[in-house]
């Protein structure tokens, strides 16, 4: 990835009153200076998973942003004036490729930002199902495994950016793939007493998580889009619950579960918590961070698998 170049943060600022406040109400003779804006390089990412890997590589010496908010859906994201605006301004764009972002192509054509796909160099899992046969899987970050692609990425993306930085967001990488590795074999061991356990949500977003920790995986549809629940899909994996005795089915936070609760009613399965895939919680909620998202959705997952 060639160097980016900082772009200027310069804004023109107003000192002065306008006329009409001065004969309204006057300029006020010892304003407090406005604080200084933050200097440091300016990361956007697409939304707010990768956003915290990205805050926990660059460990404080970058500023890192969302284009999308906490809770949106990613898939079908269309992109606002004011997030064109923004972009301008960034000094590297960070997405997650596999055809997740379907409106980052054209945002990226609006911008001139350079841009690192995070994950590069993952072994893709391909969907069998749907208008998607054929594709890879977007969802690599669900696997920890994965994820650590990301990481190294992110590591590589940002020490070409800030070079005297490096040795820490190294660092600071090493760490996060050890924290990674430490999730996955933990849930391996809580699940290691089931007989060919399956997980079965309403998105397929699980399908690396599945091929690393050896579960079968089953779903209504494979990627969020406009046409989801039909009849026909959830016919399918009614007939998949029933036959593997799955005893709980789970959905994700940005979708509507109600296509999922007729295949518990149809089958007797329960409904488990509530998986994040696509976006963090606020900072409040269950999972404000990736390390968070990851640790909750496998624990939410043992334990409805084991019931």
């Amino acid at each position: 990835m060639p160097q980016p170049e900082r772009r200027s943060s310069w804004r023109i600022r107003s000192v002065s009153c306008s006329a009409v406040v001065l004969l309204l109400t006057g300029c006020v003779a010892h304003a407090a200076p406005a604080p200084d804006p933050d200097e440091r390089l300016l990361v956007l990412t697409t939304f707010s998973v990768l956003a915290d890997l990205a805050d926990t590589v660059g460990g404080g010496h970058v500023r890192v942003e969302s284009i999308t908010k906490v809770g949106a859906e990613i898939h079908g994201y269309e992109p606002t004036p004011s997030d064109l605006v923004r972009a301008q301004e960034a000094d590297l764009i960070l997405d997650n490729g596999l055809g997740l972002e379907r409106w980052f192509e054209r945002f990226l054509n609006s911008v001139d930002a350079p841009h690192v796909v995070l994950s590069d160099g993952v072994e893709g899992v391909e969907i069998r199902s749907g208008d998607y046969t054929g594709r890879a899987n977007p969802h690599a970050w669900m696997s920890p495994i994965a994820a650590q692609t990301y990481v190294d990425n992110t590591v590589d993306a940002l020490s070409r950016l800030a070079p005297q930085y490096t040795a820490e967001f190294e660092h600071n990488g090493r760490e996060l793939n050890t924290e990674l590795g430490g999730i996955l074999a933990g849930f391996k061991k809580d699940i290691a007493h089931l007989d060919d356990p399956a997980l079965v949500s309403c998105e397929g977003a699980f399908s690396y998580l599945a091929r690393d920790a050896g579960l079968e995986e089953a779903f209504i549809w494979p990627v969020n889009a406009d046409s989801e629940g039909t009849p026909r899909q959830i016919r399918r994996l009614i007939d998949f619950v029933r036959e593997n005795r799955v005893p709980t089915l789970f959905c994700e936070s940005t979708v509507n579960p109600s296509a999922q609760e007729q295949v518990a009613l149809a089958t007797g399965a329960r409904l488990g918590g509530t998986l994040y895939v696509d976006s963090l919680s606020a900072a409040d909620g269950p999972v404000p961070t990736f390390l968070d998202l990851l640790r909750y959705d496998l624990r939410t997952i043992a334990e409805g698998l084991t019931r």
